[in-house]
């Protein structure tokens, strides 16, 4: 009986291929699920920002009109300092009654090799009202 050579190794060859998609499909899932929870916490700190930025009512402005503008130096503040707590950074816009949050977290890949970054971005917006 004799043997094929032009086969030898082939099992090899197929077992290093699925070994990497595997190893791929596996990064996929753990970083992908990475990026959905930045995502995640950065809605929750750009709403949780907004919500205390609203907060700050012109006081003098509404006890006067009845209109609950907020102040904007006020609100800025008290957003910012939200982040700070939560040990992020983001861009904060205050217009009339309206404070809007931004907030970008990166992450970096764990399990797919490269220089691969991701970032979530997220708005909120928080209304002050009577």
């Amino acid at each position: 009986m004799q043997r094929r050579n032009s086969e030898r190794g082939s099992t090899s060859i197929l077992v290093a291929a699925l070994g990497l998609a595997l190893l791929m499909a596996t990064g996929l899932a753990v970083d992908g699920g990475r990026k959905l929870g930045a995502l995640s916490e950065a809605r929750n700190i750009a709403d949780n920002a907004a919500r205390a930025g609203a907060q700050m009512v012109d006081a003098n402005e509404y006890r006067s009109t009845g209109v609950p503008n907020l102040d904007p130096a006020a609100a800025t503040q008290r957003a910012s300092a939200f982040l700070v707590e939560q040990g992020h950074s983001g861009v904060i816009s205050v217009s009339g009654s309206t404070v809007t949050v931004t907030v970008t977290i990166s992450i970096d890949p764990t399990f797919i090799p490269g220089q691969i970054s991701a970032s979530a971005t997220e708005s909120a917006t928080a209304t002050a009202g009577p």
